[in-house]
């Protein structure tokens, strides 16, 4: 009988582990190849799960509300309809009262199964191995556990109604057991800040998306070295286009041109200019890439940050960049992206002019050695050389920042790349068609 394990995807660079959201299929239910099996999610983005091959699902190894590394098998599926077993399905069947089934070492969730806040209440409500780990580590008893209002299927207490218990029980006094949030402010609130005992200094926990966010910033600074170089570019022709064409391009086309995809396309055509930029690094070894995958960071409502990417960008126009920047720019926000969103870029571009910011040293996205930040455009004395001599003229300049990986970008390469950006952005047709 053919088996294949179904393991839980990758979805994205900076992604360990998964939250499982819903499973769609049961023990015994067959599945099409590519059907949607389960929805999974991390702080970043919630994707679908198909089904890699055409079969039946014979083993479901975790439930619903679990966390799990990525990589980890989650299901088995069957090829062979004639020869499938029951196997008792976690993320589907009530947990017995009395005795919790027993479960084989494959179907132990990442976390340890040996605490001892038993699986169901006295109420038979279910609690998974996650929440019963995190309610022993902070003291919480099965009393408490009883008292929580849950968010999940069947009044289950999710990851995140003990997590915010617990946030809300640190700053209540002994003789006031806070209430469990509701769902809408469990997600839409961070947790609330632990103060000390002055009054003076709050503590305040990171969301699990700003604890990934800072161990990639921190593995980038020890994996690369950093150098940051500088450019001041002349935009007056761009700013002046844009000014021109913008409502004319918006009635054409239905979108809202932006300064990015005009910087984005000048990038391209310096990174075709200037391969060696497009790379990554493997140990001792230099992996150049033929094709150009540009991610752009994006800021959340939750002042997080998260980079799409932009897929072949050398082969899209001004018009094909724009639509893609405004679409993942918005479906970003919504937290719409999809995991395939997110991965493979091969060059990073950062707006920190979006901030009112004129320059930045960014930090490199691994595994990339480079990345650009763009600062804000404003209005500025500027020398001219023209046919009758140099004149001091009002222009609208912008300073761009490169930072590279030393180890195998030199400066002679990362500024030479640099300023090839800003002669495509100079040299700018303000008669360009659109």
């Amino acid at each position: 009988m053919a088996k294949v394990e179904l393991d839980m995807p990758k979805m994205g660079e900076s992604i360990i582990e998964a939250t499982i959201l819903k499973w769609l299929k049961s023990v015994g239910d067959t599945v099409e190849e590519d059907e949607t099996i389960l929805e999974i999610a991390t702080d970043k983005v919630d994707s679908d799960v198909p089904s890699p091959v055409s079969g039946t699902i014979v083993e479901i190894k975790y439930e619903e509300e679990e966390t799990v590394a990525v990589g980890e098998v989650i299901a088995v599926i069957s090829t062979d309809a004639e020869e499938i077993e029951e196997v008792p399905n976690p993320a589907t069947d009530t947990p017995s009262g009395s005795a919790a089934p027993n479960v084989s070492a494959s179907n132990v969730s990442v976390v340890a199964e040996n605490t001892k806040i038993p699986r169901t209440d006295t109420k038979g409500r279910f609690y998974s191995p996650l929440v019963r780990s995190i309610a022993e580590e902070e003291g919480v008893d099965l009393a408490e556990l009883e008292q929580i209002q849950g968010s999940g299927a069947q009044g289950r207490v999710t990851k995140k109604d003990i997590i915010a218990y617990v946030a809300n029980r640190r700053t209540a006094t002994p003789s006031q057991t806070p209430a469990a949030p509701s769902l809408a402010s469990t997600m839409m609130t961070p947790p609330p800040p632990s103060s000390t005992s002055s009054g003076s200094v709050e503590i305040i926990e990171m969301d699990r998306m700003r604890r990934l966010i800072a161990g990639h910033m921190v593995n980038s600074k020890q994996t690369s070295a950093h150098v940051t170089s500088f450019v001041e570019t002349d935009v007056t022709n761009i700013v002046n286009w844009r000014n021109r064409i913008k409502a004319k391009f918006q009635q054409q086309h239905g979108e809202k041109i932006t300064f990015t995809p005009i910087f984005m396309e000048a990038v391209t055509k310096a990174l075709l200019d200037f391969p060696m930029i497009n790379i990554s690094v493997d140990g001792n070894k230099i992996i150049k890439k033929n094709f150009i995958n540009i991610g752009m960071a994006t800021a959340l409502p939750s002042g997080n940050l998260i980079v799409p990417v932009i897929k072949n960008a050398d082969h899209l126009s001004l018009l094909g960049l724009t639509k893609s920047v405004n679409d993942l720019a918005s479906r970003a926000r919504k937290n719409q992206l999809k995991a395939e969103e997110i991965q493979d870029g091969t060059f990073t571009l950062t707006n920190v002019g979006t901030f009112g910011n004129v320059m930045g040293t960014p930090i490199i996205n691994q595994p990339q050695v480079a990345i650009l930040a763009i600062g804000a455009i404003r209005k500025k004395p500027a020398v001219i050389e023209t046919e009758y001599g140099d004149v001091i003229a009002i222009r609208q300049m912008m300073f761009m920042s490169l930072s590279y990986d030393h180890r195998v970008v030199d400066g002679f390469l990362g500024g030479s790349f640099l300023k090839r950006i800003a002669d495509y952005l100079e040299a700018f047709d303000t008669n360009r068609q659109i």
